[in-house]
């Protein structure tokens, strides 16, 4: 496959990175000042992150991604047993409420971020092996979300409402994908709504959260606080932005400016114009990952590909579209921008997949099998084999 691809992730994850760093910068200067007594405090900690989701990129870049396959039950072991750790008192971060974090020094990390690279490559190797039955409803649908159902659980325990969401719509959007029944996901959406419904009703936070997104000038100086000032960053931004630094809302009136909230110092500060740059960004690199699934040649590299690009593109859509007032306040930091250890390296390490897909994706032709589907040269192998082909070949 040709490495332009390859280049053109890179250098929009990149480009992405620079800018999350100059607002982390910009948006914790004083608020370090004050807690640390210096204004590089979170700067130098987030540096830190993104030398390492660096490394971790650049790593998976050059590891074939085809690997994966053979230890992805042991992921799957590994994400339920750090799941489970941040419930253990010293290892287990508790803050605000909720406890989904396990202490890393300098910085911590948060397991349910990992359980969704994870759960992508899960889905991308099971849906490679059971293609033909995808729209049977105990292989299309009840296997995969039974698994997706059981980290929502102790997911929601955290609770982490976002994760549980995100997680949910990158399944069954990969499953529908996948050629999933409509009817069988549909079946299931309309059973889950019920439980939805009970956990955001019977929850404060979660029931004022999604009354002040349809009313947040209602309580203005209560829940509806966060998009208010969101709104007031944008209109003080108008075109141009106010400049790098210049950010009033950000003094203490903007809750999460470095985090959840980021997108909005971005249009407060760089403006509309500057907003629609990061858009643009983000869309030229979810236009590379479909470009280069669509010259895959297997399913599983297909599926792998789609996967990681909507794990990026369903982040970034739904921390966009909460701080402009399209969605209900969700906890998830913007891709490659927010501030925060887990969510960059994990958004890093999917981006350097993506890159090793990218030039190593198309090695097998008709003539060359996969060698994960006929070792053995059983006829059930061989039969798979020729499906990928068959796949491929449709594909372009």
């Amino acid at each position: 496959m040709n490495t332009k691809y390859t280049r053109s992730i890179l250098i929009s994850v990149l480009i992405l990175v620079v800018i999350g760093t100059v607002m982390v910068y910009s948006s914790t200067a004083l608020m370090s000042m004050r807690e640390h007594g210096s204004g590089f405090n979170f700067l130098w900690k987030h540096l830190y992150t993104v030398c390492i989701g660096t490394a971790v990129m650049l790593f998976l870049s050059r590891t074939d991604y085809r690997k994966y396959r053979s230890v992805v039950y042991v992921l799957l072991g590994v994400s339920f047993v750090l799941l489970i750790l941040v419930f253990v008192p010293g290892v287990g971060i508790s803050a605000n409420g909720a406890r989904r974090w396990l202490r890393l020094w300098p910085t911590t990390f948060q397991p349910s971020e990992l359980v969704k690279v994870v759960m992508v490559i899960f889905l991308a190797d099971y849906m490679d092996k059971n293609l033909d039955r995808m729209r049977d409803f105990r292989y299309g649908i009840a296997i995969p979300a039974g698994l997706m159902l059981f980290f929502q659980i102790i997911i929601l325990r955290q609770p982490d409402f976002g994760a549980v969401m995100s997680l949910g719509i990158l399944t069954f959007g990969l499953l529908i994908l996948g050629g999933a029944r409509l009817r069988h996901i549909g079946s299931l959406v309309l059973l889950a709504l019920p439980a939805v419904y009970m956990l955001i009703m019977t929850s404060s936070y979660r029931s004022k959260r999604l009354l002040c997104f349809l009313d947040p000038w209602k309580d203005p100086q209560g829940c509806g606080f966060q998009l208010v000032q969101s709104f007031i960053a944008f209109g003080n931004g108008s075109y141009w932005g106010l400049g790098l630094g210049g950010s009033k809302q950000k003094l203490y009136f903007l809750p999460e400016a470095h985090t959840d909230f980021i997108f909005s110092l971005i249009g407060e500060e760089l403006g509309l114009v500057g907003a629609m740059f990061v858009i643009a960004v983000f869309v030229w690199l979810f236009l590379k990952g479909f470009q280069v699934s669509m010259r895959t040649s297997d399913p599983f590299s297909y599926f792998l590909t789609l996967g990681m690009t909507m794990l990026i593109g369903v982040q970034a859509i739904i921390n966009i579209a909460v701080s402009t007032g399209l969605m209900p306040t969700k906890g998830l930091p913007l891709p490659f921008i927010s501030y925060g250890g887990s969510a960059l390296l994990i958004n890093m390490a999917a981006a350097g997949i993506l890159m090793n897909i990218a030039k190593n994706g198309d090695v097998a032709s008709v003539h060359s099998p996969d060698p994960l589907y006929v070792k053995g040269a059983n006829r059930g192998a061989l039969q798979r084999a020729g499906r990928a082909h068959s796949w491929s070949h449709r594909l372009r």
